[in-house]
């Protein structure tokens, strides 16, 4: 029997900290479908364990699904994981993460979270288009890779990087991709973002 009204909550909309923070497999693949093409990433969680259980509970959730590229930088970075939607951007805006250690280093594919003080992970992402070592240690606390590119780089290569720092966060936030649409229309966005094979280790 099914009963109006007891639909599942949004996952996106209500997350429940026990299940972000239940163990991602050891390692997995996700392929992000793109305006540009498919890449493959391919995430470790020995790399970054707090930060691959995030990465995993965002993709399982369809998460990524829409979001732009609103931060290339050619040479350097393409950042993404903004929410296409404000009232989802507003769910996760202090869904704060843990640091990780720097177990690996920042070099050329390799696909970090993004933040700005110690602490402060969330959702955002960005891949390493060049080998960048300093990103290790910069700031006292460093950006832990939480897994790297095994497929699919050159289309990471191409994603749109005409408009470098322009666009604003806290009007992506606010706005969502009507804003983007209507102020960086050229901005390359992920149309789906799913796991395709997963590795865990005989406990």
């Amino acid at each position: 029997m099914v009963v109006a009204g007891c639909a599942s909550p949004d996952p996106l909309l209500q997350p429940r900290p026990v299940r972000m923070t239940e163990a991602a497999p050891d390692s997995f693949l996700v392929v992000f479908e793109t305006t540009q093409g498919s890449f493959t990433i391919k995430a470790r969680r020995q790399w970054a364990p707090a930060g691959v259980d995030r990465f995993f509970y965002l993709v399982r959730h369809r998460y990524y699904d829409g979001v732009r590229f609103f931060r290339v930088l050619p040479g350097f970075v393409a950042q993404f994981g903004l929410s296409s939607d404000p009232a989802v951007a507003a769910v996760w805006a202090d869904r704060f993460l843990p640091d990780d250690s720097v177990r690996a280093s920042n070099r050329r594919g390799t696909v970090s979270f993004a933040r700005g003080r110690p602490n402060s992970r969330t959702t955002q992402l960005f891949v390493n288009l060049r080998d960048n070592a300093r990103l290790d240690t910069l700031g006292g606390f460093g950006f832990a890779p939480v897994g790297e590119v095994v497929a699919g780089m050159a289309v990471v290569d191409s994603l749109h990087g005409g408009y470098g720092e322009q666009p604003p966060q806290d009007s992506i936030r606010l706005q969502g991709e009507a804003f983007l649409a209507r102020r960086f229309p050229e901005l390359d966005r992920i149309q789906r973002a799913r796991v395709t094979i997963e590795w865990r280790r005989r406990r």
